[in-house]
């Protein structure tokens, strides 16, 4: 049996503060950290053994995927990233506090603007200092191709060649691979593997630093597909992730 782990990234500093973080580059929190160490800690428990990994080019996510492979005693492995499994740009959104754009726009334009599929917040301009034109980082990807904002179609449409063209293909030469990412590029991940609706995919919230497995047959199918670790646990973590978005409480 082949595997693919998908993980989250663990908690960042705009997690905590509530944050649209998109393709802004911030850190990890210690929380963050404890998050990633202890998902290593479960994949090693677990018996995994890692042939390749990819991540994005955000150091939320690149930072997990250190701390994961560290614990697991992993860190020789083959590691490449792509600007392509970053999280959905959330255009003009980034660095809004979510709970206080839900009090200005409401509960369920905030709700189409983080889940649904189709629908982008307003666009970032082209002199804005947070448009991704600027960065250094992006230097060898066509202009045309970096987004200024977002909606979850254009993430997967975003992600899916990456997906088909090298990192499932990447199965027929190892048996168990890991992709640390974020929320929104790993929903289209699912979303895509599993044939998700677009109606649907809106229910479906990862929380941070928690593995889900896919596994395939020697075919490719997929066969099996489960979140690692507690259930129960699991349950309260993706309702808090779905509750992020709301008007806070009086």
């Amino acid at each position: 049996m082949k595997k693919i782990v998908l993980l989250r990234h663990g908690e960042s500093a705009w997690n905590k503060e509530n944050r649209f973080t998109g393709w802004t580059d911030v850190d990890l929190t210690e929380k963050g950290i404890e998050e990633a160490r202890k998902a290593g800690d479960l994949l090693r428990k677990e018996g995994f053994v890692f042939d390749k990994a990819y991540t994005s080019y955000l150091k939320r996510a690149v930072k997990t995927l250190n701390n994961v492979l560290d614990r697991m005693d992993q860190d020789w492995i083959p590691v490449e990233k792509s600007w392509r499994l970053n999280e959905k740009h959330y255009g003009d959104l980034q660095g809004l506090n979510k709970s206080e754009t839900a009090e200005k726009y409401g509960d369920e334009q905030v709700h189409i603007w983080r889940r649904s599929y189709d629908v982008a917040p307003h666009a970032l301009g082209e002199d804005d200092p947070r448009n991704p034109r600027f960065e250094l980082r992006y230097k060898n990807v066509p202009d045309d191709e970096l987004p200024r904002t977002e909606s979850l179609k254009d993430t997967v449409e975003r992600i899916l060649p990456y997906w088909k063209e090298v990192i499932f293909p990447s199965l027929k030469t190892s048996d168990q691979i890991l992709v640390t990412a974020h929320g929104n590029s790993l929903r289209g991940i699912i979303k895509y593997v599993r044939d998700i609706a677009d109606e649907d995919i809106v229910h479906l919230n990862l929380p941070t630093a928690v593995p889900y497995v896919l596994e395939f047959d020697d075919d490719g199918i997929l066969v099996k597909d489960y979140f690692l670790g507690d259930p129960e646990e699991i349950k309260k973590l993706m309702e808090a992730v779905a509750n992020q978005g709301k008007k806070a409480k009086k």
